[in-house]
């Protein structure tokens, strides 16, 4: 099995992906932080489906972590993560040093969009700051057609498109689909933190969101009754730490109290001492 070319530089990966781009080829970008899963894979997958080279980066990026959150307690598998690469055939990883992305003096950070503001933005200080910034840096360096990201991390999601919008990034910034265990949590680089009984915990997570698709297949207009449940189930199974359970709009993330254009169910909640997020898209029809 072949591994990919691993490459540290960013003039060399640049230069690996502006050659692909003269010889008309098209190139995708799934920018990750290692610990790589199978929902990280099925976003390579994605990418080699649409794409004829495929790039993928790993990079723990100090900037997005809290002074109190997991950076270095955050998995680093490097090699595993170049093997499961392979396996799936990815031409180049990128995994830059801290000193290659951040050198001394650095100074420059992007102001998050107003899609940043609320749940992630309000719970994480600075996050947002921190994942615009390198993704800014990432899509400079390799000039993608499209870069592939999960719905796992939906206000990310938007966060970035946002960004890409407002500041003319070229680059198409795809969502995929959340991978999710036959069980129904979804997968995460923090699951493995999790004991047997955490992960059981963990469940009711994926079954509130669950409960709000439901109640909205079934007529429910009233988000605020919906959201009612949804915690009700959370702490049902024990969960006393939310962070928070709300739905908004889909594109705005702003407030929504009767269901009128599509919608997303967000949830944050710590299960021992393992923060999990996840949401589900609320369909207006």
């Amino acid at each position: 099995m072949k591994k990919p070319t691993l490459i540290t530089s960013w003039y060399e990966i640049r230069a690996e992906a502006v050659q692909a781009r003269k010889q008309n080829l098209k190139v995708g970008l799934v920018p990750t932080m290692g610990a790589l899963h199978e929902g990280h894979l099925s976003l390579v997958r994605t990418a080699r489906d649409y794409c004829d080279v495929t790039i993928a980066t790993i990079f723990v990026n100090p900037t997005q972590f809290g002074p109190h959150e997991d950076l270095n307690k955050y998995p680093r598998t490097l090699d595993d993560d170049l093997a499961r690469l392979g396996a799936l055939e990815v031409d180049f990883a990128y995994a830059p040093s801290k000193e290659e992305l951040y050198p001394e003096g650095f100074s420059t950070f992007v102001e998050p969009p107003s899609v940043a503001k609320r749940f992630e933005g309000e719970c994480r200080p600075g996050h947002f700051r921190g994942v615009t910034t390198i993704v800014l840096k990432l899509l400079n360096i390799i000039p993608a057609h499209i870069a592939f990201f999960g719905q796992k991390d939906y206000q990310q999601c938007r966060v970035i498109q946002s960004m890409a919008q407002d500041l003319n990034v070229p680059t198409l910034i795809q969502l995929c689909p959340t991978v999710r265990d036959p069980d129904g949590l979804a997968l995460s680089s923090r699951n493995q933190y999790l004991s047997t009984a955490e992960r059981t915990q963990a469940l009711s997570i994926s079954k509130s969101l669950d409960d709000a698709e439901g109640e909205v297949s079934r007529g429910q207009t009233d988000m605020r009754r919906i959201v009612d449940r949804m915690r009700n189930t959370l702490e049902a199974a024990g969960i006393e730490k939310i962070d928070y359970v709300d739905i908004a709009d889909a594109q705005t993330l702003e407030p929504v109290a009767q269901l009128q254009n599509d919608a997303v169910a967000l949830i944050a909640a710590h299960v021992g001492i393992t923060r999990l997020i996840d949401n589900r898209i609320l369909s207006h029809r």
